[in-house]
């Protein structure tokens, strides 16, 4: 019997994502799932007084890096032969955070489990830099699976 139906992967450029990718893979073939495979591109630039930017080109070129990451990750799971969709998610404003964009995307796909890779920081750093996974698990509406490393794979609900 199976639990998911539709699991979201939120995915980047990193080591980390391919794990989560390996992982989100396992599961949706264990509970004949689809994955909803979304990549946030965070497209905000600050704006420095002076500096000319060109927002259009640098919108485009945001973009094309989303749909270039978008199908590397997707060509594992096309060789799985599990059904999938993807999402190009964007960022326009400065008040826009990635983990709640993540929460977004899981209330409007129907997720109702969330696969997503963390880098496992701890102490100072983790308190500097913020956690999306942190923030994504505080707020997610379905239980979500982080994954930290190889091997390591923390269940949260």
């Amino acid at each position: 019997m199976s639990v998911y139906s539709r699991i979201l992967i939120a995915v980047d450029d990193t080591e980390i994502s391919r794990l989560a990718m390996e992982e989100a893979i396992k599961l949706a073939k264990d509970q004949k799932a689809t994955l909803i495979i979304i990549y946030i591109a965070d497209e905000f630039v600050p704006a420095a007084e002076g500096v000319p930017v060109d927002f259009k080109q640098h919108e485009s070129i945001i973009r094309k890096k989303g749909r270039t990451i978008l199908n590397k990750m997707i060509a594992p799971v096309r060789r799985s032969k599990i059904p999938y969709e993807s999402h190009l998610i964007e960022i326009t404003e400065s008040s826009e955070r990635i983990s709640v964009k993540i929460v977004e995307e899981t209330k409007k796909r129907k997720a109702d489990l969330i696969v997503v890779g963390t880098h496992g920081r701890e102490g100072l750093s983790r308190l500097l830099l913020g956690s999306v996974a942190e923030e994504v698990v505080r707020n997610a509406p379905v239980p979500v699976q982080l994954v930290k490393s190889q091997n390591n794979v923390i269940d949260k609900s």
